[in-house]
């Protein structure tokens, strides 16, 4: 069995700090093969609690999100979670030309966030999210 700690996104954000410097909400334990199955290594894979509406159709408030801390890179294109300026925040990457970067939420109350080459020094892929954990409604 696998080892996932499970962080509140919400107590994070804002700060910057790695999460490994977070205080874990919980574990779950998944078994290893599955999550190898899914092309997931064990030792690379957190959970974070959602909050806030920007992707809903993909993600609620609330819902856990299996994040691969192997995969920072916007390619190819996906959900990730991201430092921004400071502030934890899951979002779709897209790149666009000239090198930026678009932030997308799924919420379509939200317009897409542009983020310029110059300004890339202030965004960190933290990693790529795989697998949604959430309410069936």
């Amino acid at each position: 069995m696998a080892e996932v700690k499970l962080y509140d996104i919400e107590a994070a954000a804002g700060d910057g700090r790695s999460l490994e410097q977070e205080n874990v909400e919980s574990t779950l334990y998944f078994p290893t093969d599955q999550l190898a199955a899914q092309g997931l290594d064990p030792a690379q894979v957190v959970g974070i609690k959602v909050r806030g509406d920007s992707m809903d159709g993909t993600l609620a408030d609330g819902d856990w999100v299996l994040v691969d801390r192997s995969r920072r890179e916007p390619k190819p294109e996906g959900v990730f979670l991201l430092l921004v300026h400071g502030e934890r925040r899951i979002k779709r990457v897209q790149r666009v030309a000239g090198g930026a970067w678009l932030l997308i939420s799924d919420n379509e109350h939200y317009q897409p966030e542009m983020i310029k080459p110059e300004e890339l020094k202030d965004v960190e892929i933290l990693g790529r999210c795989e697998i949604r954990i959430g309410r069936v409604s």
